[in-house]
């Protein structure tokens, strides 16, 4: 691998390791005063316009096929409308933190999910990993307080159903005939997600707020998150995407949870009990033995 391969690689796991955690809490404060898939729909519209303009005066062609238009669709559905849309819409009843935490368990659902659609083998490491996602998830949502709290139940589940919608996206996307210029690819998947988003917000009769109306924490947060938590980090993970396995880039999950927490608590007051710790440590231990055991077959190879 190139060295400016190599840079780019860690750049763009930094953008998805850290953007990506403090998008939890722009999504909350957003989501405080506007509609949710309302917030969806405008950061990735304005995003893919925005990518769409950039493509255009540096040069890049915004022609694609009929196929890649379609995996676009596609891609755009899994990982921005239900799979994102719909984590926002959670964000209304479950704090951000709490839902970092759940969504931590990604590569456990992108492991088993590679069992299920491509006969995967699982390894032993990685065995061990999902067992222990599964008590830590069980530790995490069976919290008496959480569960008494109204629509939190509802919101763990609908988290849940995102987690495999954006597994599957990972899977499909890994594999799909899909425009080779990332930026270009970004742009398309967030201008469909964020079209369907629209249609969605108007299905479920969303209160449509002009932005003049917004107040000014929400207007830096949508700028966060179309800017940086949009066109960066999304593009950084679809390029990871095509340059290493899926299971590695969902290993973002180590660094997100960690990232929401603090910033919950530092500017939303939200509450960090010793379950929740306790939980998040042991999915986080099963996250590591799902990545390490990748580490030691290949280190096995080269001994061989």
């Amino acid at each position: 691998m190139k060295s400016d391969s190599k840079l780019l690689i860690i750049l763009a796991f930094f953008s998805i390791y850290v953007i990506w955690g403090s998008t939890y809490l722009l999504n909350k404060i957003a989501v405080n005063e506007l509609e949710p898939f309302l917030i969806a729909s405008v950061r990735f519209l304005s995003a893919s316009l925005l990518i769409f303009l950039i493509a255009k005066l540096i040069g890049l062609k915004l022609s694609i096929t009929k196929k890649q238009f379609i995996n676009c669709t596609i891609a755009g559905f899994l990982f921005l409308t239900y799979g994102n849309g719909v984590v926002v819409w959670a964000l209304k009843y479950v704090d951000s933190g709490f839902t970092a935490l759940v969504i931590s368990a990604e590569p456990l659902i992108v492991l088993l999910l590679m069992l299920i659609f491509e006969g995967k083998r699982i390894q032993p490491m990685s065995i061990i990993g999902v067992i222990l996602g599964i008590i830590g998830i069980f530790l995490l949502v069976s919290q008496k307080q959480l569960i008494n709290e109204e629509g939190t139940i509802t919101g763990v589940l609908m988290i849940f159903s995102c987690m495999l919608s954006w597994g599957y996206g990972s899977i499909f996307v890994a594999k799909a005939d899909l425009p080779r210029n990332f930026f270009v690819n970004t742009g398309y998947q967030m201008f469909m997600g964020g079209i369907m988003l629209l249609i969605t917000s108007y299905l479920f009769g969303e209160e449509w707020v002009s932005v003049f109306k917004w107040s000014e924490p929400v207007v830096y947060s949508m700028f966060g998150l179309i800017v940086f938590g949009g066109i960066v980090a999304f593009t950084s993970f679809n390029y990871l995407l095509k340059m290493v396995s899926p299971e590695k880039v969902a290993t973002s999950t180590y660094i997100n949870p960690i990232i929401a927490l603090v910033l919950g608590w530092w500017f939303l007051n939200e509450q960090i009990s010793t379950q929740s710790i306790i939980a998040a440590i042991i999915m986080l231990m099963g996250v590591f033995f799902i990545n390490t055991k990748k580490k030691i077959t290949l280190y096995s190879r080269f001994k061989k």
